[in-house]
């Protein structure tokens, strides 16, 4: 069975920085896709970054390009995301999740992938 958890959320001032875990059980990594989501309080989940494992593509929304870093160890089966010069919105219910396919994978929306992790907070105060 897949399990996804995060870890690392927490409050902190804009400009700040945070760093967010995914730990991941039960997964051989093979060929899938795993990203970032969020979701705020009234507004729909929203693609944050993703990492094809095979080779360390990456993928960014274009509000976090230059800020936000997606990385992964193998070694480890662990899911990183560090975030660089947080804003008030980028506040929200962060998730890790894993794509549904290893082909085809369209790494922005949220029903390319099956597993999610269950969410950690992040709030970035002005």
């Amino acid at each position: 069975q897949v399990q996804l958890v995060e870890s690392g959320g927490g409050l902190v001032q804009a400009g700040g920085s945070m760093g967010l875990s995914c730990a991941v059980s039960g997964l051989t990594f093979s060929d899938y896709v795993m990203g970032w989501f969020r979701q705020a309080p009234g507004q729909d989940r929203e693609f944050v970054a993703a990492i094809r494992w095979i080779n360390d593509h990456t993928f960014y929304r274009n509000s976090v390009k230059g800020r936000f870093t997606i990385s992964r160890d193998n070694a480890k089966n662990m899911l990183y995301l560090q975030m660089n010069s947080l804003k008030p919105e980028d506040t929200a219910e962060y998730y890790c999740a894993r794509s549904r396919s290893t082909i085809a994978v369209v790494a922005d929306i949220s029903r390319s992938y099956d597993v999610w992790g269950q969410g950690t907070q992040v709030t970035v105060s002005s």
